[in-house]
């Protein structure tokens, strides 16, 4: 079994309220350190068997069709290696 991983994420260019909603907070909550957020989303999708170059060519054709909103949106594949 394998799992693909697909990670969204806005666009540099694309404004990210909630990013920055959370980049305000930080300091209120002691962590100083960090000076930017950008919040995403992470899909996981199970495989029954290995990854291939195949399914690696769907998952991206999900990504691509139904997980991400490409006009505002990157996306990246990639297989999630055994712990």
């Amino acid at each position: 079994m394998a799992r693909v991983i697909v990670d969204v994420m806005l666009k540099p260019e694309i404004l990210d309220p909630q990013g920055q909603a959370i980049a305000r907070a930080l300091p209120r909550l002691g962590f100083t350190t960090i000076t930017d957020v950008r919040q995403g989303k992470r899909f996981e999708l199970e495989l029954p068997g290995p990854a291939t170059e195949a399914t690696l060519t769907e998952a991206r054709k999900i990504a691509e069709t139904l997980l991400a909103n490409t006009v505002i949106e990157d996306f990246h594949v990639h297989v999630e290696e055994d712990a």
